[in-house]
């Protein structure tokens, strides 16, 4: 079945002018550049404009500018989409505000004017939200559904973090974080899924969430969401989860899981056994019976999981995992997890979005397993706003065990003290106080043979390439 791409009001003939605060996000750009797909004019702006959103979003013809000034508001827009970002007292805000002019978010402008009529998957979870979306929507993609998506970042197999597509799913990456200064409600609420994946559930985003079990009740309210008729694909390891559907549940519920040694190939009703150590090789059991060989270029058993999930949502909506996992070994991922970026001098770069201590355990994990004894360096900023704040700072250190060295960006500003951090790393670690130092830093610090890892949820100020530059002299 296909799904008439038209907004009502495209189906009218009207074209709207919408301007886009914190467009940069990479919900936000999403959000952009599926309005701009229907032919709408987009503006938007940000404190931050950098790539790979910025580079998207101006291949667009989507106009960008810095900083939130209430004259990078066009006078004309239609509406203004207002990006969680944003509090009471940016300038932009308040002039939007004080001129009366409409004004929704990013997620409520996605519920109203693309999922209405469409089957929507929901991945929600703290960790790799992003890239199970991702290989979501290229398995419906690979199975001809032509899915629509919004993925929080840029898919190297669709080159986009965003389109409408004309088949009958849209895939949604589904935030828990606050919709909006004016909607403190997570994101998630707003899609009302068909199928929604819950991954897994950690302590995170400290500056809204009191404690984890403030992040359970709205997960709890997504759960609510979900219809009888739909599907819930829940990890089968995840205790929080557990609690969360014992609030009450109304929606079939599918578990997915590793099958350890020792474990019964029925354990979970989607199962995944290892082929090789570092996760490049799995089986697919659905119910006890091996349905296919997943080989593909992803590593760590986080991913293996995220794989697992994709496809039993595939399988919740009529595709037959047995006839896509083939095209995984195709799968290229999203930019900036794990994101091979060059090599210089013997040694190779990476970038990686990891913030939370248990991410970057298990990317660090996966990489381990790949490299063997080579050593792995690693270069951190804590930039989420939970890092920010310090609310992992005591599982930080153990995250970043398997490095052999790392350079730890400590800005000014950080409310902490990273040298305890920092003391407490098994490997050879430092404290620097700018991208510069640190570039400089790791210039000394590697060498031939030597696999070099960025981690930071931002731009952190163009250090992974500007590194590279400067081992290429």
């Amino acid at each position: 079945m296909q799904y008439d791409a038209a907004f009502p009001e495209r189906r009218g003939g009207v074209t709207l002018k919408l301007h886009i605060l914190g467009i940069c996000g990479t919900f936000m750009g999403g959000v952009a550049a599926l309005a701009r797909e229907h032919g709408h004019v987009v503006e938007g702006s940000d404190q931050s404009v950098y790539p790979p959103m910025s580079t998207q979003l101006e291949q667009l013809g989507i106009a960008l500018a810095q900083g939130y000034q209430p004259g990078h508001i066009s006078g004309d827009c239609d509406e203004v989409v207002v990006g969680n970002a944003l509090s009471r007292g940016n300038p932009a805000v308040e002039h939007v505000l004080d001129q009366g002019m409409k004004y929704t978010s990013g997620a409520q402008w996605l519920a109203e004017h693309v999922l209405p009529g469409r089957d929507t998957l929901a991945v929600a979870g703290t960790h790799g939200k992003t890239t199970t979306t991702t290989i979501l929507s290229f398995l419906l993609d690979r199975a001809g559904r032509d899915p629509g998506f919004l993925i929080g970042g840029v898919a190297e197999d669709f080159g986009v973090s965003a389109r409408v597509g004309s088949g009958r799913e849209f895939v949604v990456e589904a935030d828990e974080y606050d919709t909006a200064f004016f909607d403190k409600r997570s994101k998630f609420v707003h899609y009302r899924p068909l199928v929604a994946i819950l991954n897994n559930l950690e302590y995170d985003h400290a500056d809204i969430f009191p404690d984890v079990a403030a992040i359970q009740r709205q997960f709890h309210h997504l759960v609510r969401t979900v219809p009888g008729r739909g599907r819930l694909i829940v990890n089968g390891e995840d205790a929080r989860l557990d609690e969360v559907l014992a609030m009450g549940c109304w929606t079939p519920v599918e578990r997915f899981g590793l099958l350890r040694d020792g474990m019964a190939d029925d354990a979970f009703h989607w199962g995944a056994r290892l082929i090789e150590a570092d996760g490049s090789a799995f089986a697919v059991y659905r119910a006890g019976v091996r349905v296919g060989e997943v080989r593909w270029p992803m590593l760590g058993l986080h991913n293996v999981l995220n794989g697992l999930a994709a496809l039993a949502a595939c399988n919740a909506v009529g595709v037959e995992p047995a006839t896509v996992i083939p095209a995984l070994a195709e799968f290229r991922s999203v930019k900036r997890r794990l994101e091979v970026i060059g090599s210089a001098r013997g040694v190779t770069i990476y970038d990686d979005f990891a913030h939370h201590p248990t991410a970057i355990r298990t990317t660090l994990d996966g990489l381990r397993a790949k490299v063997g004894d080579a050593r792995i360096v690693v270069a951190m900023e804590p930039r989420s706003n939970s890092m920010r704040l310090g609310a992992h700072a005591e599982a930080l250190a153990p995250s970043l065990d398997i490095a052999d060295a790392v350079v730890f960006l400590h800005r000014p500003e950080l409310a902490w003290d990273a040298g305890k951090v920092i003391a407490a790393v098994r490997g050879d670690a430092c404290t620097v106080p700018d991208a510069d130092a640190l570039i400089a830093a790791l210039v000394e610090t590697v060498r031939e043979g030597d696999h070099v890892v960025f981690m930071s949820n931002g731009g952190f100020d163009g250090a992974p390439r500007r590194f590279l530059a400067a081992l290429h002299g």
